[in-house]
C-alpha cells in the first residue's frame, strides 16, 4: 500500500447549496490525487461531497461522527468513527488534521476553524461564509485550496 503523508480536514455545512457541494467534491478529489487522507465530520453536505470526491479519486476517507453509532455516516466513508460527543467532535477533527480546508460553512464550521487556529493548524478557506478571519488563507478554487494546504504543511 502506498504511503499517504498528510491528513486534511474538510469542514463545512451539513446542508448547503449544490455549488458548495460541487466545490467540496473537487477539493476531496484533489486531496486524493495528492495522496492526502481526508478527515471530515462524516455526515451530509460538504462532508459527504468531499468524501465522495476523495473516494472516487482513489483516496482514503475518515469520518468523525457526532453521534454514538455509525448509522449516521455518509456512504462515502471508509472509516466511520462514532464519538457520541456532538459538536465537541469538532475538536477531534481539528486536532487530527495537518491542515483544515473550510468550504462554505456556518457557525459549526467557524468553530472548527477556530479550534484549528488555536492549535496552530493552517486553515485554507474556499467560499468561506466568514471572510476576514485572522489566520485563514483564502483560496479561489478547489485546486488552489489544496495547493495552498500542501504549501502550508510543507509537503511535496
Amino acid at each position: 500500500m502506498e504511503k499517504r503523508s498528510w491528513y486534511v480536514a474538510v469542514v463545512g455545512s451539513a446542508s448547503c447549496p449544490p455549488e458548495i457541494e460541487a466545490l467540496a467534491y473537487r477539493v476531496g478529489h484533489e486531496i486524493a490525487r495528492r495522496q492526502g487522507i481526508l478527515i471530515c465530520g462524516g455526515r451530509g453536505g460538504v462532508m459527504a461531497a468531499a468524501a465522495r470526491g476523495a473516494r472516487e479519486g482513489g483516496g482514503v476517507t475518515v469520518g468523525i461522527l457526532p453521534g454514538p453509532d455509525r448509522s449516521e455516516a455518509n456512504p462515502h466513508l471508509q472509516v466511520a468513527l462514532p464519538t457520541g460527543l456532538g459538536d465537541a467532535r469538532n475538536a477531534i477533527i481539528a486536532c487530527a488534521a495537518d491542515v483544515v480546508i473550510a468550504v462554505g460553512g456556518g457557525y459549526g464550521t467557524l468553530s472548527e476553524v477556530a479550534l484549528a487556529l488555536k492549535k496552530s493548524k493552517p486553515v485554507v478557506a474556499l467560499a468561506f461564509a466568514f471572510p476576514g478571519v485572522p489566520g485563514v488563507v483564502a483560496a479561489e478554487s478547489p485546486v488552489a485550496a489544496v495547493e495552498l494546504a500542501l504549501k502550508l504543511v510543507a509537503r511535496p
